[in-house]
């Protein structure tokens, strides 16, 4: 029986942004039209998964707030 592989453990992980952050100082002029078109597709797809992830983050918030009769 073979023992599973784990990944490297010693491997450093990426500060929460860092890629956000090297994605916003990445040169440009490099792509083609077609290239910033995809990109611009692959950003806005995940502004609509960031907005969701906000959206379900919120929902439970009122629901922990209404069940608790929190109110600031």
């Amino acid at each position: 029986m073979e023992t599973p592989v784990f990944e490297d453990a010693a491997e450093p992980r990426l500060a929460r942004g860092a890629s956000l952050i090297a994605l916003t100082r990445e040169d440009l002029d490099a792509y083609s039209v077609e290239d910033l078109k995809e990109r611009m597709a692959a950003l806005q797809a995940e502004i609509v998964r960031s907005q969701a992830a906000i959206d379900g983050k919120s929902s439970q918030r009122n629901a922990a707030d209404a069940l608790f009769n929190f109110r600031p």
